[in-house]
């Protein structure tokens, strides 16, 4: 391990005095945390040009964890721009029978992959509103089996080849790709019976209409205790099974979908019969051989900006996959997103590799000095304006424990956390001028180096002052393209 401290600071933007306190802090700060959390630390702090100030391990490739979804943003935006939008459409060829109401011809739900579809709980579009648009054209009857289609790659979900085995399946790593609904997760709240006589039913449900894949064979009972069991149908949906007494609280699941075309089928179901659409789902009536397909109804996601701080907030695996599919394609797009890193920091490819766009994989590697160097140098490229207000504020998603003892918005930045990994990575706020920091951590005390972290930040951001956004020659517009 060396310890590498650069004393070339004559053109750095930090006045000397303050690059002396920066010094003297990560010293003190250093030499108390390598007692608390032994193992591999890769440290870089460095001024707003990307000019190093004190390192540690600064080339040293090491586990990022989600730390990469700052990179993925970062590429994606690049890709797609600001202001892009995912659209999830109907289309078809064909026409509306006047009389009947009947749509003849062919028809298909096209998902592109829009992480914020059918939220009920979080802001996005709705499959309802297009069923809506259906029923305005005049659709009543809709017939045939669900056709999904997408313009990015295959109409499935699948997990990334790049994520471990133990990952998959939990609620943090669900299946990824176009077709994807309420992230998809499945939530269902089961309540009892008013008497033993009723059975037991779906009280709500996430997204709306996925109670259809629920099959109820609990009993309600007497009393106020609840002995229900959950299984899997084997076909994309659950048995509910045991007993709940009638005084008894409803209780609540949450699952990964394994089959999200199940779920896409129950919500577009019941999305159709709320708009007064019936749907026969036998052989397709009069199907026209029309060359292209038009688009019967559509809505669209909130701009790229809005998804990427979401996804950045809360640390969003599928959000961040789901931006890398959108950035780059579906095959090779974690080699493009690698290429991009090298790009714009101009280091060499071994302090760079990336093989998912979340950093639940363990084969991820990143050198702190390319974090630092990115941070620096992206915000120059045209599509890196206002980059750090990409990133939680200190106090907000995963910086919630930063909100304490520090200017509000003086930090900017991503965590990173898997079982032997803790990273914090991003941009402070310094009384003297923009301070970049890459805090690594690789090791068995993960806990002790996240809480190590903290007090990093907290020790060089103690006279911290907001980041504001870059000043903009013009305005961008709210909306943004609808890309294909």
């Amino acid at each position: 391990m060396q310890r590498v401290l650069l004393a070339a600071f004559l053109l750095a933007p930090l006045p000397l005095a303050a690059q002396g306190d920066v010094v003297a802090r990560v010293d003190a700060w250093y030499q108390s945390t390598q007692r608390r959390a032994p193992g591999t630390w890769g440290v870089v702090v460095a001024d707003q040009t990307g000019r190093v100030l004190w390192s540690v391990n600064a080339t040293e490739p090491m586990t990022p964890a989600s730390t990469v979804k700052l990179l993925t943003t970062g590429f994606a935006r690049t890709v797609v721009g600001a202001n892009a939008r995912r659209a999830t459409r109907v289309v078809g060829s064909g026409g509306v029978d006047p009389t009947t109401g009947t749509w003849v011809g062919r028809w298909s739900l096209e998902l592109n992959g829009d992480p914020t579809l059918e939220r009920p709980d979080r802001a996005g579009p709705t499959l309802a509103s297009l069923a809506e648009q259906l029923a305005a054209i005049g659709v009543r009857r809709l017939t045939g089996p669900l056709s999904l289609s997408t313009q990015v790659g295959d109409p499935v979900a699948t997990y990334p080849t790049a994520w471990d085995g133990r990952h998959r399946g939990r609620s943090f790593a669900p299946l990824v790709g176009p077709v994807t609904l309420n992230e998809n997760l499945v939530a269902f709240t089961v309540a009892p019976g008013s008497n033993v006589k009723q059975k037991p039913y779906v009280a709500g449900d996430a997204p709306r209409g996925a109670g259809r894949l629920v099959s109820i064979t609990a009993r309600t009972v007497v009393g106020t205790r609840s002995r229900l069991t959950v299984r899997s149908d084997g076909k994309g949906g659950w048995v509910v099974g045991g007993t709940i007494g009638t005084r008894a609280a409803p209780r609540r699941y949450v699952f990964t979908a394994p089959n999200p075309a199940r779920v896409v089928e129950a919500a577009w179901t019941d999305a159709l019969a709320r708009s007064g659409i019936e749907w026969a789902k036998g052989p397709s009536i009069g199907a026209v051989g029309a060359p292209t397909p038009r688009v019967l109804a559509e809505v669209v996601s909130m701009p790229f900006d809005s998804i990427a701080h979401e996804v950045n907030t809360r640390s969003l695996n599928i959000g961040a996959e789901l931006m890398l599919l959108w950035g780059g394609g579906a095959d090779r797009a974690a080699e493009r997103l690698t290429q991009h890193v090298r790009t714009v920091t101009g280091l060499s490819g071994d302090l760079v590799h990336l093989e998912d766009g979340s950093g639940l994989s363990d084969r991820d590697r990143v050198a702190p000095l390319a974090f630092t160097t990115y941070l620096a140098r992206f915000p120059e490229t045209a599509a890196g304006r206002d980059f750090p207000l990409l990133l939680p504020a200190n106090g907000s998603g995963t910086l919630r424990r930063l909100g304490r003892g520090m200017e509000a918005g003086s930090v900017r930045a991503k965590t990173g956390t898997l079982a032997r990994v803790s990273s914090l990575v991003g941009y402070l706020g310094h009384s003297s001028g923009m301070l970049l920091v890459a805090a690594m951590y690789n090791g068995p005390r993960a806990g002790d180096a996240r809480v190590a972290q903290w007090e990093l930040f907290r020790a060089l951001g103690a006279n911290g002052v907001a980041i504001p956004p870059t000043p903009a020659d013009d305005a961008d517009a709210l909306g943004g393209p609808v890309l294909q």
